[in-house]
């Protein structure tokens, strides 16, 4: 690893992580959270900012570098069943290699067995990323899919409901943590390596929207698991240290990407044929990854939990006014620290040449979180229903398909499942837990729960409205080619 990219990683990681890091410890300081609570923070920032930055080079470097070539792979060979089996193959892999999902898991682990929610949300991505890459095969009109599947989704929700309610919080969070830094940037490259195979001029656009594809599966999955489990009051962990967090994640970690490398080793054998430097460096990369991943899970799991817990109960017991509030501001500024944001916002700026800058996407994504939390504080505060804010906000997602234009819907449905990533489930997560746990008459696991649902529903209603705004203001197209025709911010359809 060159010194001078891990000195730029760390830095960008610090820049993301330490503002948020300094108001909560300000606030710690303040309300006078535990000596040892403070300390083990402190450590966890240090293990969130140098995991982040190893994580993103080992990433880039193994899963993006294959990611595409796969995709040339499978569709060249012509032969639907191998396509299927290996499409599926990346979907669950790669959601069993995902931060934010093991963090989640670890938040649910006293309602629903970890192992048992992790392998249930990776086969229900498996099956969703078989549809997004069928849609890119086929170019079926992405509009069309949304509308479609979230249309049986919320039928099936309605339907569980009415004999596991506790599970539809449940099941909505998991599909928001699913797609994070390590399914956004493989599975955007594995559709551009399908389009390019293909041959056409959609090439690019295609590429979008497979993340918020993607990110319905474990939702469905999750709610037929829900006609198999009665959950239990969840119980935030905090009796784990950070020790404990390190050497278990050494142990998950290596599990969950070995797949993935024997994955690469049959590709290499049968097709790949890469050069001994090149799979060296390869492997080298699975390792940065494999590092970045334990010390990030630590830090974010033995760092924030405990801390989020104890803010949340303080501010519920003795200054509920200032809850929602202080959670607004802890939503806009944790997005920047989420690895899956950083990763979705280069490759728009990339893939959109520039016109949707890394800037604009971040204000515009922070602003929706922050929406969120508030919504997600007011549920803790008011104990309404997770219902009488996620089905109308969705229909108002879906309805701004038809008057923004195309890209920026595209980004949107996929921006939801990166804003929802580890950061939100070891502290938000936490923080909405503490406060509905001292607040008398609550039940976290109804009133709580749903909160990343909410993360992640924001910004496919925030970037929406800016591509409204966008197409109204601007005085130049942005130009995209699709299906042969030129979509602009002026005029575009889908």
């Amino acid at each position: 690893m060159k010194f001078a990219l891990l000195y730029d990683k760390i830095k960008e990681s610090a820049v993301a992580i330490l503002p948020v890091s300094a108001i909560i410890l300000i606030i710690s300081l303040s309300i006078g959270v535990d000596t040892d609570d403070i300390l083990h923070f402190a450590i966890g920032v240090v293990l969130l900012i140098l995991g982040l930055a190893i994580f993103q080079i080992g990433a880039f470097a193994s899963m993006v570098s294959i990611a595409e070539d796969i995709g040339i792979y499978i569709t060249k060979r012509k032969k639907l069943g191998l396509f299927i089996l290996i499409a599926f193959l990346v979907g669950f892999m790669i959601t069993i290699a995902e931060p934010a999902l093991w963090v989640l898991g670890d938040q649910f682990k006293a309602v629903i067995p970890q192992n048992v929610l992790i392998f249930t949300v990776a086969i229900g991505v498996g099956f969703f990323v078989i549809l997004a890459l069928f849609r890119i095969l086929f170019q079926v009109p992405l509009r069309a899919l949304f509308i479609g599947s979230y249309g049986v989704l919320f039928i099936i929700a309605i339907a569980v409901s009415m004999s596991s309610p506790d599970f539809i919080p449940i099941a909505f969070d998991s599909g928001g943590v699913t797609t994070g830094p390590m399914a956004v940037p493989f599975i955007m490259a594995l559709g551009f390596g399908i389009s390019h195979a293909r041959g056409d001029r959609a090439s690019e656009l295609d590429a979008f929207g497979l993340i918020g594809i993607a990110s319905i599966g474990p939702i469905l999955s999750v709610l037929i698991l829900g006609l198999f489990y009665q959950p239990s009051a969840p119980m935030v962990d905090t009796s784990s240290t950070l020790l404990d967090y390190f050497l278990s994640n050494l142990i998950q970690m290596a599990i969950a990407i070995l797949p993935f490398i024997l994955f690469f080793v049959v590709f290499q054998l049968v097709a790949f044929k890469l050069s001994k430097n090149r799979v060296i460096k390869i492997f080298v990369a699975f390792f940065y990854t494999y590092i970045g991943l334990v010390l990030f899970l630590t830090g974010a799991n033995g760092g924030l939990v405990n801390i989020g817990g104890y803010i949340g109960a303080y501010f519920a017991e003795n200054l509920v006014m200032f809850l929602i509030p202080i959670g607004m501001v802890f939503g806009f500024m944790v997005v920047s620290a989420e690895p899956s944001v950083v990763a979705l916002n280069h490759q728009v700026e990339e893939v959109s040449a520039g016109a949707i800058s890394r800037k604009l996407m971040m204000i515009a994504l922070s602003s929706g979180v922050a929406l969120a939390i508030g919504f997600a504080l007011l549920r803790v505060v008011t104990g309404i229903s997770i219902w009488w804010i996620i089905l109308p906000g969705y229909v108002i997602a879906l309805s701004l398909t038809f008057v923004s234009p195309p890209i920026f819907s595209y980004i949107a449905f996929d921006s939801g499942g990166a804003v929802s990533g580890a950061m939100t489930s070891a502290f938000l997560m936490p923080l909405a837990l503490g406060a509905s746990s001292a607040i008398e008459g609550l039940n976290p696991l109804t009133d709580a729960f749903g909160l990343v649902a909410l993360v992640a529903l924001a910004p496919l209603i925030t970037i929406q409205i800016l591509g409204i705004i966008a197409k109204r203001k601007t005085a130049h197209r942005v130009v995209v080619s699709v299906e042969d025709e030129i979509i602009d911010l002026k005029g575009a359809r889908s």
